[in-house]
C-alpha cells in the first residue's frame, strides 16, 4: 500500500493544488484564499482545504507579555490543522492573535519594548513547536475606540509598528506577518503607519465585513464591494485609500463574510433597505438557506451598484444583509482584476462543507 499511496497522494497535489498556484494577480504571484478558523478538531476534516492557501487559527491570547494557546483543545486543534498539509502540502497555517473582545491588554503590553520582545520571542517559541508559519494580529484596534472598555492610546500607531518590527526580528523571513485591518476611514486613517508597516508585513487582511453591524440602528450591506451615495465604506473604497497612500496593493487582502446580519423592526420602504431597525441575530451561511426562505416570505434582491446581496421579509419587517454566490464571485474577480494579494473570510466552519461559498470562490479563480 505504501508504493501506491504515494503517486496517487503526488496525483492529488497536481490536480488541486497547481491549480491555485497558477491563477495569480496581476503581477504574477499566486492569489492567497484565506479562511480563518474557529472550529474544534474535527470540524476541519470535512472541508476542502486543497482549496485554500492558507488557515488562520482564532484565536490566540495574551498571558502576561507571553502568546498563549488557551487549552488543551486549542492545542489538539492547532495540531490538527498543520497536519492537513499531508491533504495539501502548499497549505500555510497561522496563529491569530485576539480577535474582537480579545485583545484588552494590547495596548499596555505591547506600550513596552520589553513587552513587544517578549511577545516576539513567544510566537517564535510557538511557531517553532506546532510546525505553524506566521502570526496575524487582529487588534481591535489600536489608538481608535473598538471593543467597549478596552484601553486604547494615540501611542498604538507607532507601538503596533514596533511590535511587527520586533516580530519580524524574531521571526525571520520564513515566518508571515499579517494583521487584519478595520476596513473604515477611522481606522485606515488614523490607527496603525501604513508607509512603516509596508515593508515588514506580507500582507493585511482587511476586515471589509461588518461595515454595518450590531450596534447600528439603521440598515446597510455589512459587506459590500462597492461604495454607494448611501453607504461610502466598502472594500474598494478602503482599496482605493490605500492606492491614495502608495500601499502595494499586492499585500492587500479584501474579506467576505460566511454569515448574514439580520434586523427586525423594519419599514418595507427600499425594500428594507437603509432604514431603521433592530439588529436581530447573526446567520451561518451554513443554515442561511433554510433560515431566510421565500417559503417563509423572504424576498431577495442584488444591488449591483454596491456588488452586495440582501433580503427582506414584508410580513415579519426583517432584513438580512449578507455575501452570497454572486458577491463573493465579484469579489474574487475583483482580487484578480486589481492585482490585490488575496482573498479571506470569517471564518471556515459557518459555509456548508460542499457547493458553498469557498466553492464559488475557487471557480471563480480557476473557471
Amino acid at each position: 500500500m505504501r508504493a501506491i499511496f504515494l503517486p496517487l497522494s503526488c496525483l492529488f497535489c497536481l490536480l488541486y493544488i497547481c491549480p491555485i498556484a497558477a491563477c495569480a494577480q496581476k503581477g504574477g504571484a499566486p492569489v492567497t484564499v484565506i479562511a480563518y478558523y474557529s472550529g474544534n478538531v474535527n470540524q476541519i476534516d470535512s472541508y476542502p482545504v486543497e482549496k485554500l492557501t492558507h488557515i488562520i487559527y482564532s484565536f490566540c491570547h495574551l498571558k502576561g507579555n507571553r502568546l498563549n494557546v488557551d487549552n488543551a483543545g486549542d492545542t489538539a486543534t492547532i495540531h490538527k490543522l498543520v497536519s492537513m498539509k499531508k491533504r495539501n502540502p502548499a497549505l500555510k497555517v497561522m496563529l491569530s492573535l485576539g480577535g474582537w473582545g480579545g485583545c484588552k491588554p494590547c495596548s499596555d503590553v505591547f506600550a513596552t519594548g520589553q513587552g513587544r520582545l517578549d511577545f516576539a520571542s513567544s510566537v517564535k517559541e510557538i511557531n517553532n513547536y506546532f510546525k505553524t508559519d506566521g502570526i496575524d494580529l487582529d487588534w481591535e484596534y489600536p489608538a481608535i475606540p473598538g471593543h467597549p472598555g478596552h484601553p486604547y492610546r494615540e501611542e498604538d500607531r507607532p507601538n503596533f509598528t514596533a511590535l511587527v518590527k520586533a516580530l519580524r526580528d524574531s521571526l525571520g523571513e520564513n515566518n508571515e506577518i499579517s494583521f487584519a485591518a478595520g476596513g473604515f476611514p477611522v481606522f485606515l486613517e488614523q490607527a496603525v503607519e501604513w508607509d512603516k508597516l509596508a515593508p515588514l508585513i506580507d500582507r493585511v487582511n482587511l476586515m471589509s465585513y461588518d461595515l454595518v453591524n450590531g450596534f447600528s440602528t439603521v440598515t446597510g450591506h455589512h459587506t459590500p464591494l462597492y461604495s454607494t451615495s448611501k453607504q461610502v465604506e466598502s472594500a474598494d473604497q478602503a482599496v482605493k485609500y490605500l492606492a491614495g497612500i502608495g500601499f502595494p496593493l499586492s499585500k492587500v487582502v479584501i474579506g467576505a463574510a460566511f454569515y448574514a446580519r439580520t434586523w427586525e423592526q423594519v419599514d418595507g420602504t427600499n425594500n428594507g433597505l437603509y432604514q431603521s431597525g433592530k439588529f436581530k441575530s447573526f446567520v451561518p451561511y451554513s443554515i442561511f438557506r433554510s433560515t431566510i426562505t421565500t417559503e417563509k416570505g423572504d424576498r431577495f434582491f442584488q444591488d449591483k451598484e454596491a456588488g452586495a446581496a440582501y433580503a427582506y421579509n414584508p410580513k415579519e419587517k426583517i432584513f438580512a444583509t449578507y455575501d452570497d454566490m454572486n458577491s463573493v464571485a465579484a469579489k474574487t474577480k475583483y482580487v484578480k482584476e486589481k492585482g490585490l494579494n488575496g482573498i479571506m473570510f470569517w471564518e471556515l466552519t459557518l459555509d456548508i462543507t460542499s457547493g458553498g461559498l469557498l466553492d464559488k470562490i475557487y471557480s471563480t479563480l480557476h473557471p
